[in-house]
């Protein structure tokens, strides 16, 4: 060997390098990773799930009428006071009438006309009867005073005086009816759309329920309704509410007086709330993905101070947090470090350079951080994101 070194010494240095960068290229080489010390701080765990506010109560003004309503003049916004005058109704015009049904309503007239006639002529001669009656009676009461007509005659003279009494007022009755069905006929031809009657229509008013603003106008222009259709939605948007839909398996977990933070809404800091009803129905919701939901409506009221969340109004979006779980002192670290191992969890603590799996128990998680049980002591330094390069006892380096 040395005196192949003397003779070829190029050979050798060249032999001694090749040798030495083989050793080097082989040689193991710390993993790089990402590290983080387990700390002790709040952790809380929420759900979080958009929603919209809502005016808590809502007024639907609908037509107590058919007629035609009147252009609305208010505005979405426009404040209004309980019993002002939203907008008037006036009643539906009459039907125009055609050839037929003209000469049909004039044939009608002519025959209230003659039974009004007949109905006099038959007052006149109850009347008639009604005298003669009378005038029976008196001279009756006279010979049955002196015994010369049987009582029998005075009874049969006075029964007829009622009965021609009674009559007569049947008879007055029928002429008042008769004239009544000729007026009814009569208003057939007077009130039709073709004619005008010069006289003013008659209004309905509609009025506002409370003292509010108007939330949306659904018949702005004049025109016909119907009794029950809707004109205006009425609500006070100093008194509202928030609905959240959640999944079913989310709502479950929720609880009528919990905390509820509301983020996104337009201001600076989140505002604070209370649910106070989950509502027992769910109703199937198609997501971004295609996929059917079971979804369920959670109400939460507002805790902050009116003057945070005054601007709000009512549709506005909001992101809801719901706080399941939270403690302000707890030990945690980042969900990325945790991984499954022997039906539980592990994690990598480094020491000195070297990694060393170390099984640990959990308790809360929120999907960025979980609870540390056991395990792990606060200030150890713990690899995230953990490659399948990285094992116990590799030799490892911080990036």
């Amino acid at each position: 060997m040395l005196v192949l070194l003397r003779q070829h010494p190029a050979i050798a240095v060249t032999t001694a390098v090749i040798i030495a960068l083989l050793v080097w290229g082989f040689w193991p080489r710390p993993v790089m990773i990402e590290a983080v010390e387990a700390v002790r701080a709040p952790l809380a765990v929420t759900i979080e799930e958009e929603g919209r506010t809502r005016v808590i109560d809502r007024y639907v003004v609908s037509a107590p009428v058919d007629g035609i309503a009147c252009r609305v003049t208010l505005e979405v916004g426009d404040p209004v006071l309980q019993g002002q005058v939203l907008l008037g109704i006036t009643p539906l015009e009459s039907q125009v009438l055609d050839p037929r049904s003209r000469a049909q309503a004039r044939a009608r007239v002519s025959a209230a006309e003659a039974a009004l006639q007949a109905a006099t002529e038959q007052a006149f001669a109850a009347a008639a009867a009604e005298r003669f009656a009378a005038n029976e009676v008196a001279r009756v009461q006279p010979l049955a005073a002196q015994g010369l007509i049987s009582r029998e005659a005075l009874d049969r003279a006075e029964t007829g005086a009622k009965t021609s009494v009674a009559a007569k007022r049947s008879a007055d009755f029928s002429v008042e009816v008769a004239r009544y069905e000729l007026e009814a006929a009569r208003t057939t031809l007077e009130y039709s759309a073709a004619t005008a009657s010069g006289k003013p229509a008659e209004t309905v008013p509609v009025r506002s329920p409370i003292n509010g603003r108007i939330l949306k106008v659904h018949h702005e222009c004049e025109g016909a309704v119907r009794t029950g259709e809707p004109l205006l939605e009425v609500g006070d948007p100093g008194a509202l509410e928030v609905e959240v839909d959640v999944l079913s398996a989310d709502a479950v977990r929720i609880e009528a007086g919990m905390k509820v933070l509301f983020d996104r809404w337009g201001g600076d800091e989140p505002l604070q709330g209370i649910v106070r009803n989950i509502e027992p129905v769910g109703f199937t919701k198609i997501s971004a993905l295609g996929v059917e939901e079971q979804r369920v409506l959670v109400i939460s009221d507002f805790t902050s101070p009116a003057a945070q969340w005054q601007r709000l109004g009512d549709g506005y979006r909001v992101e809801a947090r719901f706080v399941i779980w939270q403690d302000e002192d707890v030990l945690q670290l980042p969900a990325s470090s945790l991984f499954r191992y022997q039906d539980g969890w592990a994690v990598f603590v480094i020491e000195g350079n070297h990694a060393r799996r170390r099984q640990i128990e959990i308790g809360q998680r929120n999907g960025l951080a979980a609870q540390i049980l056991a395990g792990v002591e606060p200030g150890e330094s713990i690899i995230i994101h953990p490659s399948d390069a990285v094992e116990d006892g590799r030799r490892v380096k911080i990036r």
